[in-house]
């Protein structure tokens, strides 16, 4: 087995975990919806979906958002309660850091949008250390659309078997075996070091 020149990593539930209900008790806190009714909102509803698609800015969907539930506070204010829901995973964070150190090439590549990666950008700073990003509002695309596979190709300058790719999602690990990628799937963060390890990579 080829061993692999660049090592891209999924965001959320790989690097930093995440979550909405945080995000949907600031909301309603200020709104006229119910916690319970928003949090099935934006989980089910197309709206998050075509802001990570890059369908919407992030002012569009702030706008989206007061229109239905009634939030109250400024863009600034739902800012911060939509994106300050993260958590960083640090075996991993520590395990990109010693990837770094030997001058492996990482890149990220997510279905995110753009509060999300602004807030993790101003309160993460492990975040800047990659080579390149690969997120899915910039280009339109989401895994697992092949698409996206392809952008992530290019941008790290290798393909098939020279890519290690670790997410915590079957149907994008599968996407990425299907182009010849190695992969990992992120079931604990403890797992997915040892099984870096054991390639002899950090």
């Amino acid at each position: 087995m080829t061993f692999p020149k660049v090592v891209i990593f999924d965001l959320g539930k790989v690097l930093v975990d995440f979550d909405y209900a945080i995000a949907v008790r600031r909301i309603a806190a200020r709104g006229r919806m119910a916690a319970e009714e928003l949090g099935r909102f934006l989980t089910t509803a197309p709206l998050l979906f075509r802001y990570e698609l890059g369908l919407l800015t992030s002012e569009q969907f702030y706008k989206e958002i007061c229109s239905l539930t009634g939030f109250g506070g400024n863009l600034d204010e739902f800012s911060l309660a939509f994106g300050d829901i993260f958590t960083p995973i640090q075996p991993i964070v520590q395990m990109h850091a010693d990837l770094r150190k030997q001058g492996m090439p990482t890149f990220i590549l997510s279905n995110t949008n753009d509060l999300a990666v602004r807030h993790i950008r101003r309160s993460y700073p492990f975040f800047s250390d990659f080579q390149g990003y690969i997120l899915s509002y910039e280009h339109g695309v989401m895994k697992p659309e092949a698409r996206i596979y392809e952008v992530a190709e290019q941008t790290c300058a290798h393909k098939g078997e020279e890519i290690l790719y670790i997410d915590d999602r079957p149907e994008n690990i599968d996407a990425a075996a299907e182009r010849g990628w190695q992969v990992i799937l992120q079931e604990t963060a403890e797992k997915t070091v040892a099984q870096v390890k054991g390639m002899g990579l950090v």
